[in-house]
């Protein structure tokens, strides 16, 4: 990852960054942080009811839930899973209680991951337009409002989002995205 350090740096500090992610470009903070996770939805002019996808380093990185996830970290495809999760800070739980957690299969973003504990991960764009597919256009959407831009390269117009899955108490799946 490029400017690994920097990164690290801005994240543990409590700022915000973009970078590459195992779907898009994804504007990045420390969940634990509240300050920063609000910045993110502030410079993604966020609806506050609208849940952020955590990346976590390892399953049971979660607050809750980490038998589930690991159920669903080692597919072929990103898969982000929204679980009940009562334990994780109240500024990341859904009104009805619930996270949307994603172990990345990225070996480079675990390992920032690991260092800085879990990261809210939405994607880099203002709500309502097109995420970012370079560096340079989040920064065209973001300019100074954010910390740090770790360029990763181009994300192919083709390359789809994480797959979201619900995981109810019961066991029930609901695919959200598919």
């Amino acid at each position: 990852m490029a400017g690994y350090d920097a990164v690290l740096n801005i994240l543990l500090g409590g700022g915000i960054a973009v970078l590459r992610t195992d779907t898009l470009y994804g504007i990045v903070a420390r969940a634990d942080d509240e300050h920063a996770v609000a910045r993110v939805f502030d410079v993604k002019q966020r609806d506050m009811d609208k849940p952020l996808i955590v990346l976590l380093a390892h399953s049971h990185d979660a607050w809750d839930g980490g038998d589930v996830l690991e159920r669903f970290s080692h597919g072929e495809r990103p898969t982000s899973v929204i679980i009940d999760s009562p334990h994780a800070p109240s500024w990341l739980r859904h009104h009805d209680g619930t996270v949307a957690y994603r172990v990345p299969k990225s070996p480079e973003l675990r390992a920032l991951l690991a260092e800085t504990e879990p990261l809210v991960a939405p994607s880099a764009n203002p709500q309502g337009l097109p995420p970012a597919r370079t560096v340079q256009a989040a920064k065209a959407y973001f300019g100074d409002a954010v910390d740090y831009y770790a360029d990763g390269g181009e994300v192919s117009a083709d390359s789809p989002a994480s797959r979201i899955i619900r995981v109810a108490s019961d066991g029930t799946i609901d695919v959200i995205r598919d």
